[in-house]
């Protein structure tokens, strides 16, 4: 899914969220500048992302958000921060974390690293 579907789909809920009068006003107008944030053109869009999240992040902690309502916002923001299907993710199976006794911290390690020795 690409980047733009996923910030549609965001603001798709977003736009419920807005709508709906039982929501208390100043969540939906969190949502409200939330969907402004995604569709300001003059940003790049992980920074879009990243700045309709910080937007919603304070209202899923708000003790006056319903419990439908928060969770349509983290629904939302697991939009925004998924990553898309362009950026390349590792392989599980090539790379994984292990712990080094010797420096007392974790490292990755790759499995082309191990084929060498």
């Amino acid at each position: 899914m690409s980047i733009e579907e996923r910030f549609k789909e965001a603001t798709e809920i977003l736009n419920q969220i807005s709508e709906d009068q039982s929501v208390p006003r100043n969540i939906r107008r969190a949502a409200n500048k939330a969907i402004d944030l995604l569709n300001d053109k003059s940003m790049d869009l992980p920074v879009r992302a990243i700045n309709a999240i910080e937007e919603l992040e304070d209202t899923t902690a708000d003790a006056n958000t319903p419990f439908h309502t928060r969770t349509m916002v983290w629904q939302a923001i697991t939009r925004l921060e998924t990553p898309g299907d362009d950026e390349e993710e590792p392989d599980d199976e090539d790379e994984w974390e292990e712990w080094d006794e010797e420096t007392q911290s974790w490292v990755i390690v790759r499995k082309s690293d191990q084929e060498d020795k």
